[in-house]
């Protein structure tokens, strides 16, 4: 089934050129079907490049999805043009009073500030305690990971040795939890970030489930009890060559980082890229829609 999208989004156009299904408003008006309403807190600096990556990602289920677009209203974005936010961005002032199926807090480039200094946190923690009531399942992605489990359970964030980058091996803890459903007991995940968070620190809070981790990233995937908040903590929705381009502009701007592990061949730049992780990306999105917001969300809210 298809994920219906607001005409003229540029995501569309680059979907579409990969045979993916996308449904703009006019058509979706003709079918007579309860699509699942999800709202995306892009956090993200370059915002086209998020949408294409989530839109992509939540193509790959059978389920029909209405998406929605929000920003923080506290933040003036610099890297993504006023007309672009005023023509498919909501804020959360005009969306208080609606309920929706589904939630994904994307990643920010901000972790290495403390959650306070960040100028959106006020904002960012309303909307996370509205969710709770407003939102069958919020699915929260590295940054915004980070922020729900210390908004939410005060479990803090820890600053790494060096920037964590590359593809690394995560290690599946509990095959009985719906969430990684059709996982293999190892796969891999993309990692991009500054800081991390300790599974001591998730394992004492008896209300949260450790699902997967990793010898050399630590957590990855984690949730509540019931899965309305899940944890994701590093990138599965990026493409081949997002990690690429991050390490080209690291290199661009002098600070002399380290290339990205299990990434290229035989860890040349120069080299391809090796695709690795899409598989479990898509069947992670999936897993997500199925057994925590379609087969629990109220038909009406």
């Amino acid at each position: 089934m298809p994920v219906k999208v607001q005409n003229g989004l540029p995501a569309r156009m680059v979907l579409e050129k990969e045979n993916i299904f996308l449904m703009d408003e006019s058509r979706a008006m003709t079918q007579d079907i309860r699509p699942l309403r999800i709202l995306i807190l892009n956090l993200m600096p370059v915002k086209e490049e998020t949408e294409t990556q989530l839109l992509r990602a939540l193509s790959n289920t059978p389920l029909q999805l209405e998406l929605e677009l929000m920003r923080m209203s506290s933040h003036e974005s610099t890297h993504t043009s006023s007309m672009h936010l005023n023509t498919f961005y909501t804020t959360f002032g005009q969306v208080a009073l609606q309920h929706y199926d589904g939630m994904i807090i994307t990643g920010a480039p901000v972790e290495q500030m403390e959650f306070e200094q960040v100028d959106y946190w006020e904002e960012l923690r309303t909307v996370m305690d509205w969710s709770t009531t407003h939102v069958t399942s919020v699915l929260h992605i590295c940054w915004g990971a980070q922020a729900g489990l210390y908004h939410h359970y005060g479990i803090p964030k820890y600053k790494l040795p060096q920037k964590l980058s590359g593809i690394y091996t995560q290690k599946v803890l509990n095959r009985l939890i719906p969430l990684v459903r059709g996982f293999d007991d190892e796969f891999k995940a993309p990692h991009s970030r500054y800081t991390g968070n300790r599974r001591a620190d998730i394992l004492a809070r008896p209300e949260l489930l450790l699902l997967a981790e990793s010898e050399e990233a630590g957590p990855f995937l984690a949730m509540n009890q019931d899965g309305s908040r899940i944890f994701v903590m590093g990138h599965p929705e990026y493409d081949r060559d997002t990690l690429k381009g991050e390490y080209l502009r690291d290199v661009s701007r002098g600070l002399n980082p380290r290339i990205p592990e299990n990434y290229f061949e035989e860890d040349d730049p120069e080299k391809p890229v090796k695709l690795s992780w899409r598989v479990h990306a898509n069947t992670l999105y999936t897993n997500w829609l199925n057994y925590y917001v379609y087969q629990v969300t109220p038909y009406q809210w």
